[in-house]
């Protein structure tokens, strides 16, 4: 197959470092770590994670989207519904996830004594 042109439509992969800058987001974090156990919806999602404005939950929504990671579901009602879902491949990213927030969970303690010590070093 011959490489991609920019005129042709066509996109060449991401590079690994493109998909881990996505994944490894803090805000893509929390919002798969927060839709992984149903479909969730915007406004649960804007209460379950703290500190997140709405643009940026917006924006990143639809980039997880684009890239295959969640799904949105609209539902024709009044007022419209929109859930959010994980696809078959963010699920099978969700173990990482998980163990990635729980260590955090449980050295972010250490973490913050460590930069106290770090940062009362003399020059």
């Amino acid at each position: 197959m011959p490489p991609s042109s920019p005129d042709d439509g066509a996109c060449d992969p991401c590079s690994v470092e493109e998909v881990l800058d996505r994944i490894g987001s803090k805000w893509s974090v929390c919002i798969l770590v927060a839709a992984s156990g149903a479909p969730i919806r915007f406004s649960a999602l804007e209460r379950a994670i703290p500190g997140i404005s709405r643009r940026m939950l917006t924006l990143t929504l639809r980039n997880l989207e684009r890239d295959g990671l969640l799904l949105r579901t609209s539902y024709p009602t009044v007022p419209p519904r929109v859930e959010y879902s994980l696809t078959p491949m963010a699920l099978e990213l969700q173990a990482a996830l998980t163990a990635l927030t729980g260590w955090a969970e449980r050295h972010r303690s250490d973490v913050a004594a460590s930069r106290s010590r770090y940062d009362e070093r003399p020059a």
